[in-house]
């Protein structure tokens, strides 16, 4: 068996494991974020995405992204361990680290055939959904589960103390 490590990849090795995935017909699935603190939003926002095609690529905010997004307390947990859980899991096919400030240019390496976002995205704001549609594919948001976010967590442990 492999270790949850191989299935973090970089933008070169995935974008070929997704070529060989697509000729094989099969349908790639694209998310992103930053997944600092995992919780059950997390797992259901991710086992949907997977299930609306064969394999699913996550994109994953830097520990510097992550900071410029949320702030100069966050990330709570590093880039390695972040990638490793979220590798860890068994819907989740394929994990890229990315700095840059939005992942479209990720999003065109991968060229993926469905776009997922969570619901407080509309598809025509969420990055990357033009280069998507134009090349066929389809962009999908998922019904977030009320009441997790990582902030919210956060707040929450602060306010214990």
């Amino acid at each position: 068996m492999s270790s949850t490590a191989d299935k973090i990849m970089s933008w070169e090795a995935a974008a070929q494991v997704a070529r060989e995935w697509q000729a094989e017909g099969k349908k790639i699935v694209f998310t992103n974020g930053c997944f600092d603190i995992v919780h059950l939003g997390h797992i259901d926002y991710l086992e949907k995405s997977r299930a609306l095609g064969d394999k699913l690529v996550l994109g994953l905010n830097t520990d510097a992204s992550v900071s410029r997004l949320k702030g100069p307390s966050r990330p709570v947990v590093n880039e390695y361990a972040r990638a490793r859980l979220m590798a860890a899991l068994s819907f989740v096919d394929t994990v890229i680290l990315f700095d840059e400030p939005t992942p479209l240019e990720l999003i065109q390496t991968i060229c993926p055939d469905i776009l997922v976002k969570g619901d407080d995205y509309t598809p025509q704001n969420i990055v990357g959904a033009d280069f998507v549609v134009g090349r066929g594919g389809e962009v999908k948001t998922i019904a977030l589960v009320k009441g997790y976010s990582t902030t919210s967590l956060i707040e929450k442990i602060k306010n214990s103390y």
